[in-house]
This record gives C-alpha cells, sequence and structure tokens, in this order.
C-alpha cells in the first residue's frame, strides 16, 4: 500500500525552542509557579502537541480557554490540572465537575450555585477561582465585591475557593502607569483575603512577568512569550531578544508559468504584470490562515530570497513572482511564510504590521487543514 499523501501546507513546531523558552520564563518568575497557556489550540501551536511535551517537561497546570478544550486534552490522554479561564454557563457545571482536574475561574453567583450543585451530584470538591476585576473591564467581579462573593462560595459545601486572580489590559505598553496601579489594587485583595484559606493568586500575563515586577504573586500565566513571540515593541526587559519562535509556516511550490507583461493575475487582476514574469503558484491560501489582505503586500522566501505575492490571494492558492531566480526555481522549492530560510527570515510580527494586528492573531488564524508537525530532537512527527 503507498504512502498516504501528505499536506504540502505545514506548520513546524520546535519543541526545543519551546523548552528554552519555558526556561527563560522560569528565571523571570523565580518563586510563582508557571502555568502555560495552551488555549487557542496552544496559539496555533496544537494544544496536543505542547500540553504534552509540557507534561514531559514537568509542568502539572495549564490553562485553557473553555471546558471544551479541557475535555479535549483529556480525552488525548493528557494528564493535567486545567484552569479554564473564560466565563462560562452553568449548563456547563456537570461537565466541570466530571473532571477533578478542572479549575473553573468563576466570577457569577449563578455559575457558583450551579457548580454546588454539580459538586453535590459527583459527590466531590469542585476547586474555583474567581476572577476580579481591577480594570481590564471584561469579565469578574469588582474588587468591593469580592468579600459577599467569597462568603456566598463558603455556603455552598462542595466549593472551594483555591485561587484568586485578575488579568493585565495594559502590561505590554511602554507607560506603565495604569499597570501598576492595577497591581496595587490586586496586592490589596490579596492582603485583605490572606486567612480566607486560598491557595494561590495569581495575575501576570507574558507582558507582566516580563516587565511589571512585582507581578507574579504564587504563579504566572505566560502565553505568547512562551511560543517565542514578543508581547508587544514595548516590552522591553532583554529577555525578549533571546526568545526563539516555536513556529515555522511553510510550503511548495505547485506551479511555474512565464507570463508576458501587462498579464492581469488572480481574481479582480488586482496585479498586473510590469514586465515579463515567472510567476510560481503555492497551495497557501486564506483557508489556511493567509489572510487575503495580504494580497500584493507580502513576501515569502525562496531559495533565500523575499519574493512578492501578487494577484489576490484566493481559498486555496497564491501566486509568487520568482522571477529573480529564473533558471534555478524548480517545482517542489520550499517557500517559508514565517520562519527562517538561509540568513532570510519572515516573523508573524512582520505579517501582523502589514495587518495591522498583532502576531497573537497570526498564528492562532493558521486553519486546521494546516498539519502542525512535530521537530523533536531532529525528528518530524504528527
Amino acid at each position: 500500500m503507498s504512502a498516504s499523501p501528505r499536506q504540502l501546507t505545514r506548520a513546524y513546531i520546535h519543541l526545543a525552542r519551546l523548552t528554552h523558552n519555558l526556561r527563560l520564563l522560569e528565571n523571570q518568575a523565580g518563586t510563582a509557579q508557571v502555568w502555560p497557556v495552551i488555549k487557542a489550540d496552544a496559539y496555533g501551536h496544537g494544544a496536543k502537541y505542547v500540553a504534552r511535551h509540557l507534561v514531559d517537561l514537568g509542568y502539572r497546570t495549564m490553562c485553557v480557554a473553555s471546558v471544551v478544550e479541557a475535555l479535549a486534552l483529556v480525552e488525548a490522554g493528557i494528564d493535567a490540572v486545567y484552569v479554564v479561564l473564560s466565563a462560562t454557563l452553568p449548563e456547563h457545571s456537570e461537565a466541570l465537575a466530571a473532571h477533578p482536574n478542572f479549575e473553573p475561574v468563576v466570577c457569577t453567583r449563578d455559575m457558583l450555585d450551579a457548580l454546588g450543585a454539580a459538586g453535590i451530584a459527583a459527590g466531590r470538591p469542585i476547586p474555583l477561582h474567581v476572577k476580579v476585576d481591577t480594570g481590564m473591564g471584561r469579565i469578574g467581579i469588582q474588587p468591593d465585591e469580592l468579600r459577599g462573593f467569597l462568603d456566598h462560595a463558603r455556603r455552598l459545601p462542595q466549593l472551594r475557593v483555591r485561587g484568586i486572580m485578575s488579568h493585565f489590559p495594559r502590561a505590554d505598553e511602554a507607560d506603565k502607569t495604569y499597570s501598576h496601579e492595577q497591581l496595587e489594587r490586586f496586592r490589596r485583595l490579596v492582603n485583605d483575603t490572606r486567612t480566607e484559606g486560598v491557595d494561590v493568586y495569581h495575575m501576570a500575563n507574558s507582558a507582566a512577568l516580563l516587565d511589571v515586577p512585582d507581578s507574579g504573586f504564587d504563579a504566572v500565566r505566560p502565553g505568547i512569550a512562551m511560543y517565542g513571540l514578543r508581547p508587544s515593541a514595548d516590552v522591553v526587559n532583554p529577555c525578549v531578544s533571546e526568545l526563539q519562535p516555536v513556529l515555522e509556516w511553510k510550503t511548495q511550490i505547485t506551479f511555474l508559468k512565464e507570463v508576458a507583461a501587462g498579464a492581469g493575475l488572480s481574481y479582480g487582476h488586482s496585479y498586473y504584470t510590469h514586465a515579463p514574469s515567472l510567476i510560481a503558484t503555492v497551495p497557501l491560501g486564506y483557508a489556511d490562515g493567509f489572510s487575503r489582505r495580504l494580497s500584493n503586500r507580502a513576501e515569502l522566501i525562496v531559495q533565500g530570497v523575499r519574493c512578492p505575492q501578487v494577484g489576490r490571494i484566493t481559498m486555496d492558492m497564491s501566486l509568487i513572482d520568482v522571477s529573480a531566480l529564473r533558471g534555478r526555481v524548480t517545482l517542489g522549492d520550499e517557500v517559508v511564510i514565517i520562519g527562517q530560510q538561509g540568513e532570510t527570515q519572515i516573523t508573524a510580527d512582520e505579517l501582523a504590521a502589514k495587518l495591522d494586528t498583532i502576531n497573537y492573531e497570526i498564528v492562532t488564524r493558521i486553519g486546521p487543514r494546516v498539519p502542525r508537525i512535530v521537530i523533536a530532537n531532529g525528528d518530524e512527527s504528527d
């Protein structure tokens, strides 16, 4: 039987780089526990692969966005404690209670009541984390509501408030004034509740861990930095220059053709050749996460040379002008979308800048049909 055909557009996940980044972040965290954030399919890197590696490295607690993400990892056989970060509805309380390693983040009394009832039905206490809004303006109770919220939780015998947490909205900015004010608000909550039996206080994301001293408390929740990407250009900790991008995104040339000057290319003829041109087609489109808004704006690397993407990016294919490589370029040549080839590099930050967005969005939007190929000890696996 012949081997199964492989997808030509692939994302390569370098586990050694992930390990390297985590060691850097551990040094920054000091005595605080490190709880890696693997939500959104590990920021597009493949949560199952990343989580398995984290377990191998000795990490016990990880952060996901939803109970659905946590269940997928449990079903994959990955044994860990999953802190479920996003607010959810009482309808999910039974699923949360069914798994002793799920620790939901809670910020409504309705959810407390539902989890309390689910805990009785499951016959076990439910550990949870109370989210306090100290300035993010998204989810969470107000600081002056915390005492009453804890009293309500205490009246439900199957609930155990394991953690109190908050989140930084502006730690990645150059001006840290607001973050320091927010940190002080959270510090007052910590001091006011130290006798409440809370095990863990946690607040710091990647930017705060790197750039807001004393924000670690008992645990930190690094996300983007563990994948080797800078939280923002305004984060100045020298450590960021040592981060190594974990993901590379590559494809291959599947078609080559010579076209005359003045030829319109792709839908809408948004691009016309200025001279006789050699045009390559690659199996890469917006269905893979290569945004249509990058049309005629992006570059890709072929044989160490930056080559312009031309014509409108379509669902499954894109065009590249490889005229500079006439006589050298061939079918099957590697094309780098994000990563390095020789001395030439394209980063997620570069693509983000072209789209007026952030590197988080670039990597999390790489589509599910792009296989994640794990690179460990020089070997590839999927």
